[in-house]
């Protein structure tokens, strides 16, 4: 069975304080990360997608866009709705709407894009935590197997993004020590 345009997911949380801006880091308040609602806004999507990937096959992340509308406090329950509205080959659009009961807080557009579990080049037996294959050195991903599933190349093919020399992902303007580094 296809995914197809209309299917729908949940998933609900409770606000915890390890949910919050302080512990995620992204901000000095006790109210919801907008990383974990990013979070689930995902586990939304990934829920309406179940049953509906062929045997191998799982999606990943690709775009996202989140407007985090209001703040949920320490105990406040969020439920993510997840609707898939669009269906290109490969690429899967969802709407979320996230909501404290009756009231909004967030709505997001998440693209993810279905992928064979076994990229290119990894062995039936790699399993999540294996080195990748390859020389060492190889940082074209984290160097781990993730989840076991190694996804670039397919994920670079469906969303047309060519690889960059060498095949390495560009690490310029990553954080250090939390941060974006200016001088570096």
């Amino acid at each position: 069975m296809a995914p197809s345009a209309g299917a729908k997911g949940s998933a609900e949380l409770v606000v915890g304080e390890a949910d919050t801006a302080i512990a995620a880091g992204s901000g000095d308040v006790p109210v919801l990360a907008t990383p974990r609602v990013l979070a689930l806004a995902e586990r939304a999507t990934v829920a309406a997608l179940a049953g509906a990937l062929a045997p191998g096959q799982t999606s990943v992340g690709a775009s996202v866009e989140l407007d985090h509308l209001r703040p949920s406090f320490v105990g406040a329950r969020v439920l993510a709705r997840a609707t898939l509205t669009d269906v290109r080959g490969r690429r899967l659009t969802f709407a979320v709407e996230i909501a404290e009961g009756a009231e909004p807080v967030a709505r997001a557009t998440v693209t993810r894009v279905v992928v064979d579990r076994r990229g290119p080049g990894v062995p039936s037996e790699t399993h999540p935590g294996d080195p990748l294959p390859g020389p060492a050195g190889d940082d074209r991903l984290t160097g781990r197997v993730p989840g076991g599933v190694v996804v670039e190349a397919a994920l670079r093919a469906a969303l047309g993004v060519a690889a960059r020399p060498g095949g390495h992902v560009d690490r310029e303007h990553q954080p250090v020590g939390g941060r974006q580094a200016a001088d570096e």
